[in-house]
């Protein structure tokens, strides 16, 4: 039995396949803290610059793994802080375990410093399970249940630990009334509707001509299987943004991302189809799926919660993606009419040629989809890319292919800014032998990413291959925030708030030991990141960009439209640059050839 509680929480976490937690020290922790230093490195300890920070790790490390995502934080200011990470992967349904401070038990209650009432501060975001400790015979049984509940319902689960806990001494739970005895251990095997609800999705699937498909996050696992039904539907194939890695983009089936960041060939497949499968995906932007009463529906789920919740489907099917979809494709009947496969792809052909070509019009000084499309061309293999939220998530949705054994994500559901550099901090410690790349905007460089670099600088040399590079788009301006005011509000910029400083971020990376350079010229872009890809470092990419080229949707709606054109004539600073970037961009979609 371990020599104190502290001790025996790490213990039961290697035996339950912990490798990593990432936190903060504090003295609500000082029992935990004591104890993984006594592990001697069996469980590694990445020291974060905010627990913030500590959370996204923990959720990027379940979006790059698959397994539980552990992060600490001490009493009081430590655990509000790692709030905001755990709600992105609770939104994005990871399994992430918090283990937090909390005053001696003896103080609770008293208005003692830094004394939070924490079971009602995690009720919502740990809600699947949280629990505090209040005497060593229980460790056990909530540090099993918390880790077992978190990976198997892909829930955040908490348990709050008072720092004199942590250091009680360890003792066996006695065979007892009362007492409960737990154990390691979970199989998790992959759920298969019953052979009834197959036939029922394939009667579905079979009577459609125009078939269409959506896959998310939840079909990372099924790439084979995706393709293998769309082949045998003749469907063309759309992805949620958290599951741009579904598919390689090289498929001419595959259109790539839908909504508001997404490409014309999935609005024309939605609007298109008569027959709409879903894979693994609660993409929430029903306006960009077919009209309701146009197509029948199928939807594959491992949550039930999330099945029939965005098209009224005729077809709910419970089940992992993968063995559910090799026992759906035994019950489909090939289509011998390709027309509409056919059309699908000249649509996807079409959707990139528009692509390349906006990304190649002038802007001042650079365009920033021509970031995106430079990185496309040169974008290795295994590399994992990380996306914050804003407008390099727009270019990250269109812009970037990805091919087969890419890895990506983003905050998909919080949409929460300063999540690219965690995330691929987390990619870089599980996965050291691949290139992690994060495409962050100046503001959420400014909130968090600059200081995390110096977290890269701490733990960089540990890493089989040393790349991590973090691409800024340095415009300024809170950019995507600017134009959801000019189009969904009809406000013009507003400078007090939308303006950023211009920061030298290359230049601070060289300061603390990384590599750097400040992109000024269209013509250095492709040279920039080659210099990054090939550097003997982590690479810092200043890449200063237009702020007023568009994140055109799609389909431009009227009250869209009537909300832009309503900021222009209403004294937007940038009217004039805004205005030219505009045309640009929808004389390069109207003309791709043209550029």
């Amino acid at each position: 039995m371990a020599q104190t509680v502290g001790d025996f929480i790490w213990q039961r976490l290697r035996a339950w396949g912990v490798r990593r937690v990432f936190g903060y020290p504090g003295d609500g922790i000082g029992g935990l803290v004591g104890a993984l230093a006594r592990t001697e490195g069996a469980i590694d300890f990445v020291q974060v610059r905010h627990e913030e920070m500590a959370a996204l790790m923990a959720s990027g490390t379940a979006k790059f793994t698959g397994e539980v995502g552990v992060c600490m934080a001490t009493s009081g200011p430590g655990a509000a802080h790692l709030l905001n990470g755990l709600y992105d992967a609770r939104l994005d349904h990871q399994p992430v375990l918090a283990l937090v401070g909390q005053q001696a038990r003896s103080a609770l209650g008293s208005h003692y410093q830094q004394d939070l009432d924490l079971q009602s501060l995690f009720k919502d975001v740990a809600g699947a399970y949280i629990e505090t400790a209040f005497t060593a015979t229980q460790v056990p049984h909530l540090i099993d249940r918390a880790y077992r509940i978190a990976k198997a319902e892909r829930r955040v689960t908490c348990v709050i630990l008072p720092n004199d806990v942590q250091l009680a001494r360890m003792e066996e739970p006695p065979r007892e009334h009362g007492m409960t005895h737990s154990g390691v251990g979970l199989d998790l095997s992959p759920i298969v509707p019953d052979a009834s609800a197959l036939m029922h999705a394939a009667e579905v699937l079979n009577a459609g001509q125009r078939v269409s498909m959506l896959v998310g996050a939840g079909a990372l696992n099924a790439t084979d299987e995706v393709i293998a039904v769309a082949d045998r539907l003749g469907a063309g194939v759309a992805k949620a943004l958290p599951g741009k890695a579904v598919l390689p983009d090289d498929l001419p089936f595959c259109t790539g991302s839908i909504g508001l960041l997404g490409t014309k060939a999935s609005w024309d497949l939605m609007q298109g189809c008569d027959t709409l499968l879903m894979v693994g995906s609660g993409f929430p932007y029903t306006e960009f799926l077919p009209p309701v009463g146009q197509a029948r529906g199928v939807q594959i789920d491992i949550d039930p919660g999330m099945l029939g919740l965005r098209y009224p489907m005729e077809a709910n099917l419970i089940g992992d993606s993968a063995a559910t979809l090799r026992a759906l494709l035994r019950l489909l009947t090939p289509k011998t009419d390709r027309s509409w496969r056919q059309k699908i792809e000249a649509a996807t052909a079409d959707s990139w040629a528009e692509a390349k070509a906006t990304a190649m019009t002038d802007a001042n000084p650079i365009n920033p989809q021509r970031v995106a499309h430079e990185l496309s061309e040169r974008l290795p293999g295994n590399a994992v890319v990380t996306a914050d939220s804003g407008t390099t998530t727009v270019w990250y949705a269109r812009n970037l292919r990805f091919r087969r054994g890419n890895m990506g994500s983003v905050s998909g559901t919080l949409a929460t800014m300063g999540c690219a550099v965690p995330y691929a901090i987390a990619a870089k410690f599980a996965h050291p032998e691949r290139p992690a790349i994060a495409l962050a905007g100046d503001g959420a460089m400014q909130m968090n990413g600059l200081t995390e670099l110096i977290t890269i600088s701490k733990y960089w040399r540990r890493w089989t291959d040393p790349r991590l590079i973090v691409m800024v788009l340095n415009n300024r301006d809170l950019a995507y925030v600017t134009w959801e005011e000019r189009i969904q509000a009809g406000d013009p910029k507003w400078e007090g708030s939308q303006d950023l400083p211009d920061v030298p971020y290359a230049e601070f990376a060289k300061l603390i030991g990384l590599g750097g350079r400040r992109v000024e010229a269209p013509e250095e872009v492709g040279p920039a990141w080659e210099e990054a890809l090939s550097a003997d470092r982590p690479f810092v990419l200043d890449m200063v960009t237009d702020p007023d080229v568009p994140p055109l949707p799609p389909h431009i709606t009227l009250k869209q439209a009537r909300g832009f054109l309503g900021s222009m004539v209403g004294g937007d600073p940038e009217a004039g640059g805004v205005l030219r970037q505009t045309t640009r961009q929808l004389l390069g979609s109207l003309w791709p050839e043209k550029g």
